[in-house]
């Protein structure tokens, strides 16, 4: 027996990917082609939706700019040319000592079973679940506002708006002979990127409309972008956010700065001294945290938003076999007093970086560290302008503005499928801008 030689069975390295936005896709996809496609690692993806759409385009969805059916990508079938495989299941738990992941049972609408509650192993385990909106509690927020975190939820906000549009519509005759304009008003809590960009195509969505027939004039669309502290877009510069304030002001935007909401029912949006303002759709987009239940989960570090702390090498403090990224992830450099900010480009270079560092986790050789290089931020204002700054502090805005934001979308794409299919995409985008609204309304 000492003689004969025992032929072990050597699995590939499994690494488990919770999270398909767009820096879990994108890692997916390049360790897909990387490691899975050479048999060197399984690649496993797991979100809870089917579909994937790029996060920062969901205001565009929310004002019927963007038909989320015709630009969402199924993970199924990107998988199977990527060389990973998809799972349908959200996260719940994680058994650390196990190396396995717990999924939830998922139900369909009806109240079938989809998936029962399930175990899923890992050799390693990388979190990219994003965040959500944070309330910070305040009164009445969750029952009378809508989210912008999924499509689901950006598909929710048009459909309320375009049922103002409609029910308006068909009050139109009798109000035409009472002389009393009808009004909409719109409030959205927030004046970050996502509120000053909804802010704007709301705008621009207005004026649509009315081209369509509609009978509710632009100006009788009214919109309030409210934000507590002292001026729009607060993460951005003194001057950058000055321009966005005036651009928005000229649209005809309520600004509302240094207003605090405190509650929030079914027809007002309340403020500190007893103020209110009215409002008939009402979005929540003031802050962002970690989904709640990953709040310590498994013993692992985390911060007072729920997002894991990570080491430089974007492993967990207390695991090295579990790392995060993206939204969902807390890391400050060595130095600095604040935390990576929660943007796009950092999921993007957190991607790039993880497709080495997981090859030389796999080869327990020493990983490198992640080093975010900041190539500033680029706001829309709908169609025809842009503001932000780039490599730190250049501000720019208008037309060069534009078309650098337009481009961030199709550098995504770039990742996900290539220079070819991306500029198919294009050329479809520009022949169906021909042939069909400008705006969804359905």
């Amino acid at each position: 027996m000492n003689s004969q030689i025992k032929q072990q069975i050597v699995h590939p390295h499994r690494i488990v990917i919770v999270g398909g936005g767009a820096g879990g896709l994108e890692l997916a996809t390049r360790l897909g082609n990387s490691l899975g496609k050479r048999g060197k690692a399984k690649v496993l993806l797991i979100d809870a939706a089917l579909t994937h759409i790029w996060k920062p385009l969901l205001h565009e969805v929310a004002a019927g700019k963007l038909n989320s059916a015709e630009d969402e990508l199924n993970y199924f079938a990107h998988a199977k040319k990527n060389h990973f495989e998809f799972g349908l299941g959200k996260m719940m738990d994680i058994d650390r000592e196990n190396k396995q992941i717990v999924l939830e049972q998922m139900d369909s609408k009806s109240g079938k079973i989809i998936a029962p509650r399930r175990l899923v192993s890992y050799d390693t385990l990388v979190i990219a679940i994003g965040s959500t909106s944070n309330d910070f509690g305040t009164l009445g927020a969750r029952e009378h506002c809508i989210f912008l975190d999924s499509r689901q939820q950006a598909d929710r906000f048009h459909n309320e708006f375009l049922n103002l549009y409609l029910q308006a519509q068909s009050k139109a005759q009798a109000e035409q002979e009472q002389n009393e304009p009808k009004c909409l008003d719109i409030a959205i809590v927030g004046a970050g990127a996502t509120g000053v960009e909804l802010a704007a195509e709301l705008h621009h969505a207005a004026h649509q409309f009315c081209k369509y027939g509609f009978k509710i004039a632009p100006e009788n669309v009214r919109i309030s972008l409210i934000e507590a502290s002292n001026r729009v877009l607060p993460g951005l510069s003194e001057r950058v956010s000055a321009a966005a304030q005036a651009e928005l002001v000229k649209m005809g935007v309520n600004v509302l700065t240094q207003h605090r909401v405190t509650k929030i029912d079914d027809s007002f949006i309340h403020f500190e001294h007893e103020q209110a303002l009215p409002a008939k759709l009402k979005v929540w987009s003031a802050g962002i945290k970690a989904p709640d239940f990953l709040k310590n989960i498994a013993e692992l570090e985390t911060n007072r938003i729920n997002q894991l702390i990570v080491r430089p090498t974007l492993q967990t403090t207390l695991d090295e076999h579990i790392f995060a990224m993206g939204d969902c992830a807390s890391y400050t450099p060595v130095g600095q007093q604040r935390a990576i900010p929660p943007r796009a480009q950092v999921a993007n270079q957190q991607a790039i970086f993880l497709e080495q560092a997981l090859k030389a986790h796999i080869e327990q050789a020493e990983l490198p560290e992640f080093i975010f290089k900041d190539k500033g931020s680029l706001v829309s204002l709908s169609e025809k302008n842009s503001v932000g700054n780039i490599l730190g502090d250049i501000n720019i805005e208008g037309f060069c503005a534009r078309m650098m934001y337009l481009s961030l979308y199709r550098f995504h794409q770039i990742a996900l499928h290539g220079i070819l299919k991306t500029g198919v995409f294009l050329l479809k985008d520009r022949l169906s801008k021909s042939s069909k609204p400008t705006l969804k309304m359905h």
